[in-house]
């Protein structure tokens, strides 16, 4: 097999309301609702779709680790700290529940901020050289 997996194109999370979750998710973390019924929104939201999909009561993406925590399953990059202590500052002032930066022992922070059906997203102040190659240097 010579294929190779290219990207992540879709991502699904699940939540107790569509309507809702889309609203949210467009208000305060700027996705674009391209489709919504009462089953799932189809979101565009930092270089990926994401799905909001109706699950049943206290569904959510997270999962525990070995010690028990609570953890998220996705991470968003932002493109540096300046701007993850300034998306932090607008989720907050957004009403949106939102951790505080931690350094996880590696380069860049950390954040943890959570969706109103309890999904948990992480963002990191380090961008992918990968991401910034492809994408970024190119229109300079």
């Amino acid at each position: 097999m010579n294929e190779k997996l290219i990207r992540v194109g879709t991502t699904y999370i699940p939540v107790s309301n569509v309507e809702h979750a889309a609203v949210w998710y467009e208000v305060k973390l700027g996705a674009v609702v391209n489709y919504k019924d009462d089953g799932k929104a189809i979101l565009d939201l930092a270089n990926q779709s994401l799905f909001l999909v109706k699950a049943e009561k206290g569904q959510s993406a997270n999962f525990r680790d070995h010690k028990g925590e609570v953890r998220f399953s996705m991470t968003f990059e932002v493109d540096g700290l300046d701007a993850l202590h300034s998306l932090r500052t607008d989720l907050i002032e957004k009403g949106v529940a939102a951790g505080e930066i931690e350094n996880r022992g590696h380069s860049g922070r950390n954040f943890v901020f959570t969706d109103p059906d309890g999904n948990k997203f992480d963002v990191w102040s380090e961008l992918s050289p990968i991401f910034k190659e492809r994408f970024l240097q190119r229109g300079r």
